[in-house]
């Protein structure tokens, strides 16, 4: 790579496809501004997406550089300089890593050939702050980023390892927020264990139930749904860096995978290790398929919540409106007082953005022919954003909707005692039949049930009068809502 300084706004680098002008103050180089031209795809870049990532490869070339020092790659001949750009590099990496350079990472995020043009972006911006600690200018690369920062890596090792990190980095606030909102159900569940309500089978009313074990149901959905995806984590820890182009470590020191796996661990705080197969992690992504298949259970579980308390706060007076959800801003800009289910209605779009995404990432970790799966920039994006998005909408979800739900039991009890829903509880006490002549009279007569059955008199199987304490039993909601005790 060559650099000619033209004027003070811009000097000229040169690569293998020609010559570019580059901003004299630029730290990146003229294959990350052939990216940038190339892909003038959504104009969003990688710290608007993923400013994790960029500390991935600040932390992976830190690791990298560290290996190299220690192993005498960076100048086999002069150990002096050798240690030197190492130190370089490696403090470049800890300003990469602190976020100083993000604005310096300017390629789109939708960009072909395997996020080369990121990975480039990287090693120039490296080779540049490097140069300038070694006391040489922007562009003159006395430490060149295609042989020192890149010593011993390829794209095909670098970005799989970025898009592990970057996930791992957002893993831990994701399972925060997935537990919250199993913390926060749990508190409904408790606080809503005696408020009995209608059950719905087919849309139809059923039997009874309480709203505490339905949002226990929901609580341990999500439970199973958070272990899912700790489950799914544990194979991110992999790493195939060492593997270079295909895995089988081409250019790479005997003893660079053990180096740089260590340190990388010690760097990023992971407990990383070492792929058991290269070849399998620079063409298989199964792994990534595995988490964003966790990320769309827990999508799957939020829009059953998300429908389920749009339909039971509906209304409120012409609706379902056995719920009320907290009311958190005007729902029309035409209909006074009106106030919508805003959270459930963003939720149900998370869910179908995360749904969306896996789709995308399946496809994409399906598309990788023989050695390589060129998909990585796609992948990386969609599926930072899967969790992005569901780390900080469960958070606001549980906060301001769910920790104020509020069961109207004026309602849940006008609707049990008008409805047909405890006729099942006297089956065993007066038999199918009887309890249809029961379900008759409530409708034609619009009254209770309980009232139906002291007005007609009806007597158990063992021949006794079904009276206030009888049903009072009968239709507790222990009775009703559990299997009998032994």
């Amino acid at each position: 790579m060559a650099t000619v300084m033209t004027d003070q706004q811009f000097r000229i680098e040169k690569d293998s496809i020609g010559e570019k002008q580059v901003p004299a103050d630029a730290y990146y180089g003229v294959q990350a501004l052939r990216g940038k031209e190339n892909f003038p795809i959504s104009g969003i870049t990688p710290p608007q997406a993923y400013p994790e990532a960029i500390r991935a490869f600040g932390w992976i070339k830190k690791a990298a550089a560290k290996a190299n020092k220690t192993l005498g790659l960076l100048d086999p001949l002069d150990k002096a300089n050798n240690d030197a750009m190492g130190d370089a590099i490696m403090k470049a990496c800890d300003e990469m890593i602190a976020g100083k350079y993000n604005e310096q990472f300017i390629v789109d995020v939708y960009q072909g050939g395997t996020g080369t043009s990121n990975h480039m972006n990287a090693n120039e911006i490296l080779a540049n702050r490097a140069t300038e600690l070694m006391g040489g200018k922007l562009g003159e690369y006395k430490v060149n980023p295609n042989d020192h920062p890149n010593c011993g890596q390829s794209t095909n090792d670098v970005t799989p390892t970025v898009i592990r990190l970057t996930l791992l980095t957002l893993h831990g606030e994701l399972v925060k927020s997935l537990n919250m909102m199993e913390t926060g159900l749990r508190k409904k569940s408790e606080e809503f264990k005696d408020v009995l309500i209608p059950g719905r089978t087919h849309m139809q009313d059923a039997v009874p139930l309480t709203l505490g074990q339905q949002f226990g149901a929901y609580a341990d959905a999500f439970h199973d749904a958070r272990e899912n995806v700790e489950h799914a984590v544990n194979r991110l820890h992999e790493i195939a860096l060492g593997g270079n182009a295909l895995g089988t470590g081409i250019n790479t020191h005997p003893k660079y995978r053990d180096e740089v796996a260590k340190n990388l661990a010690e760097i990023s705080g992971f407990p990383l290790r070492k792929a058991r197969n290269y070849f399998q992690l620079t063409s298989s992504f199964g792994h990534f398929a595995d988490y964003s298949s966790s990320l769309r259970s827990v999508a799957i579980e939020l829009e059953k919540l998300a429908h389920d308390l749009k339909l039971y706060s509906s209304g409120p007076k012409t609706g379902i409106g056995e719920i009320a959800l907290p009311s958190k801003q005007p729902g029309s800009s035409i209909m006074p007082g009106k106030v919508n289910p805003i959270y459930p209605e963003l939720m149900d779009q998370i869910s179908y953005i995360v749904q969306g995404n896996d789709m995308i990432v399946n496809l994409c970790c399906q598309n990788g022919q023989w050695q390589l799966n060129v998909m990585m920039p796609t992948i990386l994006l969609k599926m930072t954003e899967s969790v992005r998005i569901i780390t900080n909408s469960f958070k606001v979800f549980t906060t301001e909707c769910i920790d104020g739900l509020q069961a109207n039991t004026d309602m849940t009890q006008h609707r049990l005692e008008h409805s047909n829903i405890l006729l099942t509880a006297l089956n065993p006490h007066i038999g199918y039949s009887k309890a249809a002549e029961v379900a008759k009279v409530v409708l034609k007569e619009g009254i209770t049930v309980r009232q139906a059955v002291l007005n007609l008199g009806l007597k158990d199987h063992h021949g006794e009068v079904l009276d206030d304490a009888k049903l009072d039993q009968i239709l507790s909601v222990e009775n009703m809502t559990a299997p009998p005790k032994e």
